[in-house]
């Protein structure tokens, strides 16, 4: 082809499109060397990098239930009789958020009056959505790098587990970092060195970084911002107990996992403010100069960790090492070159013609392209799977290029402009078919939250649809464009 018809062809819309995305792709990748090693922007999972997982199981349970008595009454007899929190997630199903055996919770239903229908452990999937946004919270404040929580939902709704991947952490880090997380709860002094329940972490909507204040001075502290609910649980135990008019009798405590974090009294700004109606927005002091900051960022975090409603236990945990990790990467990039190598020496027989395998494999690894920096752009990490993915997208891709090209082609010649665009829109519609098979049988697994099974998924299916929307109208136009020469 010479210049005036590479012009021609680069001015087609649909092959301009795929070369602007194929440049934005290498840009989002950002392919560089650093410390003598190359260094991209994609993430890699902990199959092909050094990090742990963690597997927690959430010590509660899903209960259904039947019972002729008024529900709240009843309820409010499990509640005494467990000493646990109970949220009503449907008519006749409650969470508990306590770790309660099924035949001892049988005999409690009993008891009140009701009979237990169904049993589950764990917890309802609104709470572990909320679980996951709170472990992703305090990942985040620590800096931890590459983090990915994933809460296990089986199809009735009930969220048993949660998988913790940290890619650059040791186990003991990561038990350290997650697998301690408990519950945080925030109680009043009454007498002596009695304590009172005021609010549990869930009542915790938003938490602010260390501040000073006064702005400029040297005292720092954290604000923090509870619920509407909260807030007048807060007063009602402020006023109920003193603290509002004598607070430096009523200090109150923030304990996590058992251990106290902090205490202090209520300031007698805050006192007169609560005397008079609900706060949300409160402010926890810590002192000044550097140990008040240290004691500010630590209160930070027990603040964002402290929003997690449910006690959990390690169930399982496992580890990669940097060098395992290193050769499963070399291995999966090995398997690619061989995989695109082996796609190149099939067509070729198929074809006997430069003109036709060349197009076909820079297409094919142009797709590839695109799904690597698309991948790079919304942080989704590359594993073993994933690879998998890659690869079952560049043979399905090569297989649809096959299509278009022996439906266009007619008796080893281009047909006519007329002829052939027929013949591309019939190719395009058996792939339109052919890709929607595929995207709907992935798209459970996408949405299901199964872990590795997920990427798999996701990754297939942005394949699939580059190739339908991008890769092969701009093939057609390529094709067309180079055989008619």
């Amino acid at each position: 082809m010479n210049r005036k018809d590479l012009i021609e062809l680069f001015k087609n819309w649909q092959v301009a499109l795929l070369i602007l995305l194929v440049v934005a792709s290498v840009i989002f990748i950002y392919p560089h060397t650093e410390g003598g090693k190359l260094k991209t922007n994609i993430q890699y999972g902990l199959d092909l990098t050094d990090g742990t997982w963690l597997q927690m199981e959430f010590r509660a349970e899903v209960a259904g239930f039947e019972t002729s008595r008024p529900v709240a009454d009843f309820l409010t007899d499990i509640q005494k009789a467990l000493d646990a929190e109970l949220f009503l997630i449907s008519d006749n199903k409650i969470e508990i958020r306590k770790y309660v055996s099924e035949p001892e919770l049988e005999s409690v239903f009993t008891a009140a009056g009701g009979k237990l229908t169904s049993y589950e452990q764990g917890v309802s999937r609104k709470t572990g959505d909320q679980v996951k946004e709170i472990l992703e919270q305090k990942l985040n404040a620590l800096g931890t790098r590459d983090a990915k929580v994933n809460p296990l939902t089986s199809l009735s709704g009930t969220t048993r587990y949660v998988r913790v991947e940290l890619a650059g952490v040791s186990l003991s880090q990561a038990k350290e970092i997650v697998g301690k997380q408990g519950r945080f709860e925030i109680r009043i002094h009454t007498t002596a060195n009695a304590t009172e329940h005021v609010l549990y972490g869930d009542a915790i909507t938003t938490v602010g970084i260390p501040s000073q204040e006064p702005p400029g001075s040297d005292r720092w502290g954290v604000s923090f911002t509870i619920s509407e609910e909260g807030a007048a649980q807060f007063r009602d135990a402020a006023i109920k107990f003193g603290a509002t008019t004598d607070p430096n009798n009523h200090w109150l405590d923030m304990i996590l996992d058992d251990a106290l974090v902090y205490s202090a009294p209520l300031s007698e700004d805050l006192a007169a403010k609560l005397q008079a109606s609900p706060i949300r927005q409160l402010y926890a002091s810590t002192g000044a100069g550097k140990a008040g900051l240290e004691a500010a960022k630590n209160l930070e975090i027990h603040l964002r960790a402290g929003a997690l409603p449910v006690e959990v236990t390690v169930a399982g945990s496992g580890s990669v090492s940097a060098p395992l990790g290193e050769y499963f990467k070399t291995m999966s990039i090995l398997a690619f070159v061989i995989a695109a190598l082996a796609v190149g020496v099939v067509i070729f027989f198929r074809y006997r013609e430069t003109a036709i395998v060349l197009p076909m494999i820079l297409t094919n690894l142009s797709e590839i392209v695109i799904l690597l920096g698309i991948a790079a752009l919304i942080q989704q990490q590359l594993d073993l799977l994933a690879i998998a993915a890659l690869i079952a997208v560049l043979g399905t891709g090569i297989d649809q290029l096959v299509i278009i090209t022996d439906e266009v082609l007619h008796e080893g010649k281009v047909p006519s402009p007329h002829l052939y665009q027929k013949r591309l829109t019939r190719a395009v519609g058996i792939i339109l078919v052919s890709a929607a098979t595929v995207v709907i049988a992935m798209v459970p697994l996408a949405l299901m939250d199964l872990s590795t099974l997920r990427g798999f998924a996701l990754i297939t299916i942005i394949g699939v649809l580059i190739g339908v929307l991008v890769t092969r109208p701009a093939y057609g136009k390529i094709i067309m464009a180079i055989l008619s020469k």
